[in-house]
């Protein structure tokens, strides 16, 4: 009995195996078919091996278009990095990089999977606020010109990428809120403790728009690049490095979601349609990043 439950496990680790090599050589194959179309829609690059929407195929199009002469990456909030921004990156390109995650059962998942030792990848468990992260940054070796920096922490996105100071990635990938708009400049206001659910059981209450990430990335010298086409990761580029790349408005770049995660109080998936849910946070507050004016969502659009 023992044996055959080995040789199942067995099977489906080879099964598992061959799969993953199957998803890479795939991701290579769009790449080089990306190449070959020499599009200049932004959006039309993306492709998906381990991202979770069509990153990693963006990823490829930037670095194949834009010169980077330290190849190493950042990215937090990765869970169990089977699925991100940077995996792909770190696979298919050779990359080095640093992972940072809040759990340590992520992180030691991470640790036990055998691209931690087939890979320069460094792993740190790590609560990500904007008084440490430098800190975290820096103590693993980092700083200066790197080629890739990805911030999705799913609430102090825009208050963490101002702070990060070590660093000056040639790309940068946030996370935003479409819920927000196009034309507010507005962020949740800064908590370093700020938990997603906890701060509002919808779910929805976290973030910032893409109007703030466009203002923050403008003064740090960053040209904003394009959305993917789920709506909730935008693209930047150094501006002194675009070359041939187009910079875009931020009212140009924005995707309204189509993903539907709004929860009840129970925890309970409601699929509640885009135009419904900001009335459901109209009582949570917002800051101006311009002015740092503080106001109800209800006010700030007039609900």
């Amino acid at each position: 009995m023992l044996s055959k439950i080995k040789n199942a496990l067995v099977m489906l680790y080879d099964i598992n195996s061959k799969l993953t090599k199957l998803q890479q050589a795939i991701g290579r194959i769009e790449s080089r078919q990306n190449d070959m179309l020499k599009t200049r829609e932004f959006a039309e690059n993306e492709f998906q091996v381990y991202s979770q929407w069509g990153e990693d195929g963006l990823i490829q199009y930037l670095i194949k278009n834009i010169a980077i002469d330290n190849k190493i990456f950042v990215e937090f909030g990765v869970e169990t990095y089977q699925e991100s921004n940077t995996r792909f990156l770190l696979i298919n390109n050779n990359w080095s990089g640093l992972i940072i995650d809040g759990s340590e059962s992520n992180i030691a998942k991470i640790k036990s999977d055998s691209i931690y030792w087939k890979y320069n990848l460094k792993a740190e468990c790590a609560f990500i606020d904007r008084d440490n992260i430098n800190e975290l940054i820096s103590k693993n070796g980092i700083s200066g010109d790197i080629g890739l920096l990805s911030v999705d922490i799913d609430g102090n996105d825009f208050w963490v990428w101002e702070a990060i100071s070590v660093i000056e990635p040639r790309i940068v990938i946030c996370e935003y809120n479409s819920l927000f708009g196009s034309e507010k400049s507005v962020s949740i206001p800064y908590d370093a403790s700020f938990y997603r659910t906890a701060a509002h059981e919808s779910n929805l209450y976290w973030g910032a728009s893409i109007s703030a990430f466009y203002e923050l990335g403008k003064s740090k010298g960053y040209s904003l690049v394009g959305s993917n086409r789920a709506g909730n990761n935008i693209f930047f580029v150094k501006s002194d490095l675009l070359g041939h790349i187009e910079a875009v408005a931020a009212k140009n770049a924005y995707v309204q979601s189509k993903f539907r995660e709004v929860k009840d109080r129970s925890g309970n998936l409601t699929y509640l349609p885009f135009e419904q849910r900001l009335g459901i946070i109209a009582d949570m507050p917002l800051i101006n990043v311009c002015d740092g004016s503080k106001e109800l969502i209800r006010d700030i659009y007039g609900l």
